[in-house]
Formats: structure tokens, C-alpha cells, sequence
């Protein structure tokens, strides 16, 4: 999935972590960078890395936090809003193109299961950090 994402962001020039970047701040546009790096789950030197190539790209702009100096907000620039709606509508179809054929209850059936799986790892995770203890 991810490599058929890619290969279709790539017609509109962004990479799927670019999009996850422009899809976040399109929701919480002037996050600080930090916190973006949380949402997004990478290392703050890595989202660091892509917001240089989205600002390269005239796409974001960095800002001093008013409250803490130390700090970036990221905000999106007006030449961001074209790309981050065709980067939409190309996510719709891939969602459409991927799920075609599953029914609604199979679709459910299946997040279900992820669910389960997810709060499996989180309660091994959390056993496992109160062990190291």
C-alpha cells in the first residue's frame, strides 16, 4: 500500500511523508515543531529534515514561538492549500481503489482485529517498560 501511495503522491512531487506532514498542519496549522514530530511519531530530527524540504518548497514557514523563544511553529503557506487538497482527493481514490470489494462489515471486522492487536502490543509495551524497572 504504502509503495502505491508513493507512486501516485509522486506525480504531484510529494513523498507520503511530506503529505502526512502538510495533512497534519492542514488540521493544526502553527503546531510547534515538536509536537508535530509527536503527532506524527518520527524523531524531531527527521520531521526537522522534512519541513526544510517543504519550506525549500515554499510550502511551510517556520516562526518563532511567541511563548518560547527555543521553539518553531510551523505554518502552512497559501501555495500549500492547492497541493493539500489534490493530495486529498488522491488519498479518497487510493482509500477507494484499495478497499474495493470489502464489504462494510469485513472492513469493520478487520479494524476490529487491529484494534485488539494495537491494545495487545500497548499493554506488552507497558509490561515490559515496568520490568525494566
Amino acid at each position: 500500500m504504502r509503495r502505491d501511495f508513493d507512486r501516485r503522491a509522486a506525480a504531484l512531487g510529494a513523498t507520503r511523508a511530506q503529505w502526512r506532514v502538510l495533512a497534519r498542519l492542514a488540521r493544526t496549522d502553527g503546531a510547534r515543531q515538536v509536537d508535530l514530530a509527536e503527532a506524527l511519531d518520527v524523531e524531531p530530527i527527521s520531521l526537522c529534515r522534512m519541513v526544510d524540504r517543504l519550506e525549500d518548497a515554499g510550502l511551510v514557514e517556520r516562526r518563532r514561538d511567541e511563548r518560547d523563544g527555543r521553539a518553531w511553529n510551523i505554518f502552512l503557506t497559501g501555495k500549500a492549500r492547492p497541493l493539500i487538497e489534490e493530495l486529498r482527493l488522491l488519498g479518497d481514490r487510493f482509500h477507494e481503489d484499495a478497499l474495493q470489494g470489502i464489504s462494510s462489515a469485513e472492513l469493520q471486522a478487520a479494524r476490529d482485529v487491529l484494534a485488539r492487536i494495537r491494545a495487545n502490543l500497548s499493554r506488552g509495551s507497558d509490561a515490559a517498560a515496568r520490568e525494566a524497572i
